[in-house]
């Protein structure tokens, strides 16, 4: 190909960009727009029109409105805005949901992130019955001896787990001590959509807490309900749990995550 070919190339490829993105301006601005609307704001054939938006439309980044030849923004810009955003969202999207938990359970609730090789918590609401809980905020905690932590270690890869869990220190009798027992720990945790900690890190504490996922249905976050063994009995988990489980959804929704069954 020639120097003058290829920048001829050059030039349409960076000028059909700049129409994508200014297609996704205008849905933005006007909502839902036909290909003729859009074809007049862009100054260019409906032809062309319709071969951009059909573009954008195999990335999902627009997607047609029924049968009318209507078109507006897609899933795809909140894949993107979510993969920016998600982090610095979850504190903010999860404080009320959170609050909420507490009431209801009367326990306190913990939101946690992963942080290399350890769960930081990074907010905590005390429930009415956490006469004086302890503050877990900005602690980092370890993953194989917590429900948090095996929450966030539960869909990474074995690889990715041994990475994260290097060593696995006894702290109570009942801590996991084997990568083998951890393993069969984390595949159950994916089956039934929570995880539990029992006497795990400490004697006399006990945990349940639920994933919470971003737009893409990555698990970014984990939220826990916790409190002293013989209050948050086995029983008393189990009826914890449904609450637990719609509060981590609502906060994932809230990150734009949806799941279609």
């Amino acid at each position: 190909m020639s120097e003058a070919a290829e920048m001829t190339g050059a030039t349409t490829s960076v000028q059909s960009v700049d129409r994508a993105m200014t297609i996704l301006a205008i849905l933005a601005r006007n909502g839902d727009s036909g290909v003729t609307e859009v074809a007049a704001e862009l100054g260019v054939h409906k032809s062309t029109a319709f071969r951009l938006l059909a573009t954008l439309e195999t990335h999902r980044m627009v997607e047609q409105v029924g049968e009318r030849g209507l078109y507006r923004l897609g899933a795809g810009n909140l894949r993107l805005a979510g993969a920016t955003t998600a982090r610095l969202d979850v504190v903010t999207e999860a404080r009320d949901v959170c609050r909420q938990l507490a009431t209801t359970t009367g326990e306190t609730v913990n939101l946690a992130v992963f942080a290399d090789t350890a769960a930081l918590y990074v907010d905590q609401v005390a429930g009415t019955s956490a006469l004086q809980s302890h503050n877990w905020v900005g602690q980092r905690i370890p993953l194989h001896a917590t429900s948090n932590g095996k929450v966030l270690l539960s869909e990474m890869s074995e690889d990715a787990v041994r990475l994260a869990v290097r060593e696995l220190p006894q702290l109570t009798e009942k801590t996991i001590t084997s990568h083998e027992r951890l393993t069969e720990e984390l595949a159950h945790v994916r089956q039934v959509g929570y995880a539990l900690a029992n006497n795990e890190l400490e004697i006399g504490l006990s945990a349940v807490a639920a994933p919470i996922r971003n737009v893409r249905g990555d698990v970014i976050a984990s939220l826990s309900v916790s409190g002293p063994s013989f209050r948050l009995t086995d029983e008393r988990i189990a009826g914890v749990i449904p609450d637990l489980l719609a509060a981590a959804t609502e906060v994932s929704h809230r990150l734009g995550w949806w799941h279609h069954d």
